[in-house]
């Protein structure tokens, strides 16, 4: 994935993240920095590899669909 992909991909991430509840976004947290929980979310996405945006962006944007609803 190129550099511009990526930094979308984290854009993205970021901003559906901020739109999700803080109970969501600690699940995104357990999902992608179990380790560490207390890591802001942003740097979380900055610091994901590349091969994890993809399925982490589908499940974003699946979460906000059904808030939608």
């Amino acid at each position: 994935m190129n550099e511009q992909i990526q930094a979308f991909a984290r854009d993205t991430l970021k901003e559906g993240l901020s739109k999700c509840t803080e109970a969501q976004q600690h699940l995104f947290k357990r999902m992608y920095s179990h380790l560490n929980l207390n890591k802001p979310i942003d740097q979380i996405v900055d610091e994901m590899s590349e091969d994890k945006l993809d399925w982490a962006m589908q499940q974003v944007a699946s979460t906000l669909r059904k808030r939608e609803t």
